[in-house]
């Protein structure tokens, strides 16, 4: 950690002055740099060839250090996931701070370590960004937004309205982690062996995926607030079909499930940060699930539901006893600041 004029954040390191300067210089632009960074412009000038994706997300989570991670880590990985979901390479990543006055240089320091190392993990620039402090009491400690842009693979065509009756629905991983981790950390709960987040770039997994399977594969998306349920509604309502889950073959940890009993909450609707969700045709699935499974990042996948003609619109759950119960949307806030 480099030495800092002063121990906490200040207003006057908002102020476009000589402190910001100086905390952006032994910081930010030191800890961080390329060479589109090392120009210090207002913006990145960038060439991209052929078709692109571009996405952007907030981050208010609260505690921003929890098991697994910290805000800084789950920024970086979060956008490059959403252009993943899209399949797309991340290749350039914004980034803004907004602090709050009070807090201290050296949680500030391991946030930007944190992006850092995450943004060498998924192999992303970060090339232009904006620094804000806030009164304390005004905010809460820190919050992170990033803007990206990738490539979209030559192969790639997600698109809901590729989704057709007999497709089969693939979940990377277990269910539920990262939230548990976030409200266990919360709860003061403890376990035998530690639920921490799972937060990871999924980029270099899809990107795999989508140079074997092409066009087969129909829809991706990274089930975070919301959680699993709330992606499988969206796609109900925009493509009127039936969605089935069998509870049989969704992946939960043992602990992560006891959890979720405690808390009483359903895993179904817990958000997610290193998992992905796949709609793809049935003469792949197999195939899919087999080549996810050879990947870190997919070792617990499986096949759990299938689209269907019948009951448009409606997600249902097939329960391990052999019963069905629809699956709304999530009504209200089940874990507050939790990405």
């Amino acid at each position: 950690m480099p030495k800092f004029d002063f121990d906490v954040i200040t207003m006057g390191h908002g102020s476009g002055g000589l402190l910001t300067h100086r905390l952006l210089q032994s910081g930010v632009f030191d800890l961080l740099k390329n060479n589109l960074l090392d120009q210090q412009h207002d913006g990145a000038m960038l060439e991209l060839n052929g078709p692109v994706a571009f996405s952007t997300d907030s981050y208010v989570i609260s505690p921003i250090f929890f098991p697994g991670g910290n805000i800084g880590e789950l920024a970086v990985n979060g956008t490059v996931n959403d252009l993943a979901m899209c399949g797309a390479t991340a290749k350039y990543l914004s980034l803004g701070f907004i602090i709050e006055e009070g807090f201290s240089m050296k949680e500030f320091w391991e946030v930007l370590v944190g992006i850092k190392e995450a943004a060498e993990k998924s192999g992303v620039s970060i090339v232009t960004g904006d620094t804000k402090v806030v009164e304390k009491g005004k905010g809460d400690k820190i919050f992170i937004n990033t803007s990206g842009i990738g490539q979209i693979h030559p192969k790639a065509s997600i698109h809901h309205n590729r989704i057709e009756a007999g497709d089969k629905i693939i979940l990377s991983g277990n269910l539920a982690q990262h939230g548990i981790a976030i409200m266990s950390l919360r709860q003061g709960l403890e376990f035998e062996t530690d639920i921490v987040s799972d937060t990871i770039n999924l980029n270099f997994t899809i990107l795999s995926l989508v140079e074997t399977f092409g066009q087969e594969i129909k829809f991706l998306r990274d089930p975070t607030r919301g959680g699993l349920a709330s992606v499988m509604n969206e796609l109900a309502e925009l493509r009127k079909l039936g969605f089935v889950l069998e509870q049989e073959k969704i992946p939960l940890d043992e602990q992560v499930e006891g959890a979720c009993e405690m808390l009483g909450l359903d895993p179904l609707y817990v958000a997610n940060e290193g998992l992905f969700v796949a709609v793809v045709s049935a003469n792949i699935a197999d195939d899919f699930l087999q080549k996810l499974r050879s990947d870190p990042n997919g070792i617990n996948a499986a096949i759990v539901g299938e689209v269907t003609a019948a009951n448009p619109g409606k997600v249902l759950l097939k329960s391990r006893i052999g019963g069905h119960r629809v699956v709304g949307y999530l009504t209200g806030e089940q874990l507050p600041r939790i990405c």
